[in-house]
């Protein structure tokens, strides 16, 4: 289940007045044999700027302690390095490292994010300890072909699972 991510974490304190780590307390006891996941933005934890690398370990080790089992970690840029305290906190724990997927793969004029791109990040991913590579299509940009050819290719690449996380509500995805 996807407990936390993007601004989840901030609404529940700013909007909703409620304590976010008291509703994920309260629902491990409720669901204890299911995997809690949640989105972290790499040196951005929950937040909306980059934090000390002592403040992204100390909020993994408590959310962890809490509850969450698999960590999505991802960088809005790809930027792998502003990625790697939140991989490598989350030890034991799942790390579900995430490209951010951005163009179209199928338009060969657009030369920067290529099909090749996301095949050279999901290598760098596998080397620094993923367990899981995911595709977060977060402006709903990834075409139904492109979907087929970015997934197969990766599944050839690499050995890890792939999961696809879409942000799409027209369906497409």
């Amino acid at each position: 289940l996807e407990m936390w991510g993007g601004a989840t974490f901030d609404v529940a304190y700013r909007f909703l007045r409620e304590s976010p780590w008291e509703r994920l307390d309260t629902l491990r006891k409720k669901i204890p044999n299911i995997l809690f996941q949640m989105l972290l933005r790499g040196a951005n934890a929950v937040g909306y700027k980059s934090y000390p690398d002592n403040v992204v370990r100390k909020f993994i080790k408590e959310a962890a302690k809490s509850g969450i089992d698999v960590f999505r970690v991802f960088d809005s840029l790809n930027w792998i390095d502003g990625m790697a305290v939140a991989m490598d906190e989350g030890g034991n724990q799942g790390k579900e490292a995430t490209m951010c997927y951005t163009g179209d793969i199928l338009d060969e004029k657009r030369d920067k994010y290529t099909l090749q791109y996301y095949i050279n990040k999901a290598k760098e991913l596998e080397k620094r300890g993923a367990h899981i590579i995911a595709i977060k299509d977060m402006s709903s940009l990834l075409k139904p072909m492109a979907a087929y050819k970015l997934v197969s290719a990766l599944k050839k690449e690499i050995g890890l699972p792939i999961h696809l996380h879409t942000h799409d509500t027209s369906g497409n995805g």
